[in-house]
């Protein structure tokens, strides 16, 4: 007996690395927990939402997230993933932007979700060693390689 194939559904996301208006060699991050009950540090993004913009998306995100307004500076790029939730596969694309701070503050407190833990300003030249994840840090490469 053949088992059923798995249903595929696509996401789109969008996010970014946000300059500090104040000093711009430091970007916001947000903790959120990963799966395994841990916290990451990660590129503030979320899903875009029927009928907005990239660009837009990634701008709501990072003030829902962080707190901070910001406008888009230039697109960074790119990532796409897939992975299993249960039956479906989920197959995701994230764009990212770097942003400038325009506004507002960092919001310690956390999105009102919960899904944020944390949020907190790092130097760009430490994501490397901070950011949970290989293709976020390929992003934030790419940031640092578009500023010099």
């Amino acid at each position: 007996m053949n088992s059923p194939r798995p249903r595929t559904q696509r996401e789109i996301s969008a996010g970014g690395l946000v300059l500090s208006a104040s000093d711009p060699s430091l970007v916001a991050l947000i903790s959120h927990r990963n799966r395994g009950g841990g916290r990451d540090w990660v590129i503030p993004k979320g899903h875009q939402e029927r009928g907005e913009d990239l660009e837009l998306t990634a701008q709501r995100e990072v003030y829902e997230e962080t707190g901070i307004e910001a406008e888009v500076v230039s697109k960074i790029g790119e990532i796409s993933y897939s992975f299993r939730l249960g039956s479906t596969r989920i197959q995701k694309t994230v764009h990212h932007y770097l942003l400038r701070q325009v506004g507002g503050d960092l919001n310690h407190l956390g999105d009102p979700t919960g899904e944020v833990l944390k949020v907190s300003w790092f130097p760009m030249s430490e994501l490397e060693n901070v950011l949970a994840h290989e293709n976020e840090r390929k992003v934030a490469q790419q940031a640092l390689e578009m500023l010099s």
